[in-house]
């Protein structure tokens, strides 16, 4: 007769490739149960998993097949996104989780990532929302296809416009797309406070903030001022990319914002005619930054005409070709992320507090 011990070591031989551990030591297996020739294995995953669950189910069946004998095997994946630990403050009421999504240098694609990125968190289940912090350059209302203003409402907040399942507030929405903002940097970051503020966000999982580049006056803002749960840097393979993503990286070291890991950009140039797959911007300077600084490399994306001709169209590369390679690897990039997210502490204060009783 198979054991509860005999199937938690068969579940600790499987290493899940976005938690970077075993189930069993991740605190993912929920219950196991065995009962009339049947086992039932409960897995509750801290991040969204819309597309990972079949694959993960699959690799479950695998490990106990063998020693089953006979027992049907089942299992029951769900998650559940909790709010975890900010460097300073407390989560905001109607918002989770605050990623910034930032790089050391215009050019690598940070923008085109976040979008992609946001699409593919609400693709996996999750309540997403963008908040485009680029006062100088905003792309997400072109990117996410949006021409629409926000509502405002009793002349105080705003709510936030709808794409895609997605949330977004950026300062386009406000502008005309070819209007400078010549703006010194209080007013830049005054903008950045009422758009995050001022908003009526709705239930949100995931907040993705798409930062300008540099290490200005919006990151210091974040930092000070934004309960944000961890940070993501972009860059690409070239050492002068690196160079500056370098910087971006210890800026949210000092101001103790987590990294969750590094997102190389432009990988790999693919051929639209051929396939033919070519490393022009160097290769493996990712693989060495996450190495150095001890943090996960979350995924290498490709260079792809049709990411860039999507992002223009306001189609983007997840919803253009949802079940493509494009889209499965930024699938991938958002369970990264989110399952790195997942193994941090929680944020205490959103939970209920434990009430004792003794008898005096």
């Amino acid at each position: 007769m198979i054991t509860q011990a005999q199937i938690e070591i068969a579940l600790k031989s499987y290493q899940d490739p976005y938690l970077n551990q075993d189930l069993i030591s991740a605190g993912a297996v929920e219950d196991i149960l065995i009962e009339s020739q049947k086992i039932t294995v409960k897995i509750k995953l801290g991040f969204p998993a819309k597309g990972y669950t079949p694959i993960l189910e699959q690799a479950i069946r695998e490990k106990l097949i063998p020693l089953s004998l006979g027992y049907k095997i089942d299992t029951m994946i769900t998650w559940d996104i909790a709010a975890h630990q900010v460097q300073q403050g407390k989560p905001f009421p109607d918002i989770k989780n605050i990623i910034a999504v930032a790089s050391g240098k215009g050019g690598v694609g940070k923008s085109t990532v976040a979008a992609n990125l946001a699409l593919a968190l609400s693709a996996e289940g999750a309540s997403v929302g963008m908040l485009d912090a680029d006062i100088y350059g905003p792309s997400q209302p072109r990117m996410l296809g949006i021409q629409q203003r926000p509502h405002v409402v009793d002349g105080k907040s705003m709510n936030p416009v709808v794409s895609y399942d997605i949330q977004i507030m950026s300062i386009g929405f406000l502008i005309n797309e070819e209007d400078p903002m010549i703006w010194r940097g209080p007013m830049v970051t005054s903008a950045l406070q009422q758009m995050l503020q001022d908003t009526n966000w709705r239930g949100i999982d995931y907040l993705i903030v798409d930062l300008p580049p540099g290490t200005g006056d919006i990151q210091l803002t974040l930092a000070q001022k934004v309960p944000v749960s961890g940070a993501v840097i972009v860059t690409t393979p070239q050492d002068i990319a690196l160079l500056d993503a370098r910087k971006g990286l210890k800026m949210f070291e000092k101001v103790n914002i987590p990294v969750l890991g590094i997102i190389e950009n432009m990988s790999l140039h693919i051929c639209s005619q051929c396939d033919h797959e070519e490393a022009i911007f160097s290769e493996g300077g990712g693989a060495q930054m996450a190495a150095q600084y001890n943090v996960p490399l979350l995924g290498e994306l490709p260079l792809d005409k049709r990411i860039r001709e999507d992002a223009d169209n306001g189609y983007p590369s997840v919803v253009t070709d949802p079940e493509g390679r494009i889209a499965q690897t930024f699938k991938e990039v958002a369970w990264r992320i989110t399952a790195q997210l997942s193994l941090r502490n929680k944020d205490s204060r959103t939970q209920a507090p434990q009430i004792s009783i003794e008898d005096n």
